[in-house]
């Protein structure tokens, strides 16, 4: 049983590059060529991610008055790039899946730039310890491994078995969900006992934070004209943050336990919060325009 336990990351990160190849048999080179039409998409959610969240993260701590490490930590979650999952959550719920990953590419390329100094900021501003982030040029190659390469072998097998990929679909689909839960049952075993310790002291702002994330990326879209496809994109995209690099800068780089509690909470609360933002909320706008929700 401990082998299993001990061999499950490397299982799910298997899963994820497999998940990202079912995500390929739904896209064409097509779809990529429509983002150079939707500048204005692309450019929004660049802003978004890299200044108005990072600028909205810190307004939480001042007013919630966080503790200078938890504040540190919930800067650096801001700081990250968009996840993995956020191009799954987007996938189950009808988002633009070609622009998810486009900017899941672009946003952990800048994050090479961006994370550093927001992070060196927090730690200048907050917590004054004089530690300074470098740049994380690693994650650019886990990028490539767990999604560019493997939506691109899925892309390849759509254009030469088409008939394949419509049948893989919904089981990709399903197979999808259940991946979920079982990173979100993961978040929940590994971190309990950080979340359970710290939550009364930050709980409130990561939550908060979380739920601002995923209503400025869907509903500032909106308001500025962008369709729902796009809008859903961008939601999940700002909405779902890489918790595994902040934890990994917050353990391995900073070397301090405490700055990893935010983004410990995050990876149990953003599955809980992107699953229902999807259901209650982009649900029943698909609803109210006569169309089904996506299908699980």
């Amino acid at each position: 049983m401990s082998n299993f336990i001990t061999l499950l990351p490397t299982l799910l990160i298997g899963a994820l590059a497999l998940i990202m190849f079912g995500l390929g048999l739904s896209l064409t080179v097509g779809d990529f060529r429509r983002l150079l039409g939707h500048p204005k998409a692309v450019v929004l959610a660049l802003v978004l991610q890299a200044m108005v969240l990072p600028a909205i993260c810190y307004g939480l701590i001042v007013m919630l008055g966080v503790a200078p490490v938890y504040a540190v930590g919930l800067m650096l979650l801001a700081a990250s790039p968009g996840g993995v999952s956020a191009n799954l959550f987007s996938h189950l719920f009808g988002g633009n899946v070609a622009m998810n990953i486009s900017l899941t590419a672009i946003n952990t390329v800048l994050s090479i730039i961006s994370l550093p100094l927001i992070a060196n900021f927090a730690i200048d501003t907050f917590a004054k310890s004089g530690q300074v982030v470098p740049m994380q040029t690693a994650k650019v190659v886990e990028v490539i491994l767990i999604v560019l390469i493997p939506v691109a072998i899925g892309m390849f097998v759509k254009n030469r078995a088409p008939g394949f990929a419509a049948r893989m679909d919904k089981p990709m689909k399903r197979f999808s969900m259940a991946v979920l839960a079982a990173l979100a049952i993961v978040a929940i075993a590994k971190e309990w006992t950080a979340i359970t310790t710290s939550f009364a002291s930050i709980g409130l702002a990561v939550i908060l934070f979380n739920v601002a994330s995923l209503g400025l990326g869907y509903y500032v879209p909106r308001m500025l004209g962008l369709d729902r496809s796009n809008a859903i994109a961008i939601g999940y995209e700002i909405g779902i943050h890489n918790s595994t690099l902040a934890i990994f800068v917050a353990v391995s780089v900073l070397g301090d336990f405490q700055l990893m509690l935010p983004a410990a909470i995050y990876s149990v609360s953003m599955y809980v919060f992107a699953t229902a933002f999807g259901f209650l909320v982009l649900g029943r706008n698909k609803a109210a325009a006569g169309t089904p929700a996506p299908a699980a």
